[in-house]
């Protein structure tokens, strides 16, 4: 039996949230484009990305209340990465 991607296990997801190295590698190679987070962005296109991400990740804490309350969630770790 195959594998499955390492984006998809917990090889390839950093302990601090979002995606490690691997992960993100893993994840290319199956056509997407993904960037490591821009917590201070240095160019114009990275403060988009950032604030792009920010105002996302908000509208997922409101639908999900529970990962909110909860400091270990994949997602409250995402946007601590992030400087959200």
């Amino acid at each position: 039996m195959a594998k499955t991607p390492a984006w998809t296990r917990k090889a390839g997801k950093d302990p601090k949230g979002g995606l490690n190295a691997k992960g993100r590698a893993s994840a290319k190679a199956q056509g997407m484009n993904l960037k490591p987070p821009a917590p201070n962005p240095k160019t114009k296109e990275d403060k988009g990305r950032r604030k792009s991400f920010c105002a996302r990740s908000a509208g997922q804490m409101k639908m999900w209340p529970a990962a909110a309350k909860d400091p270990e969630s994949r997602l409250r770790k995402a946007r601590k990465a992030w400087n959200c």
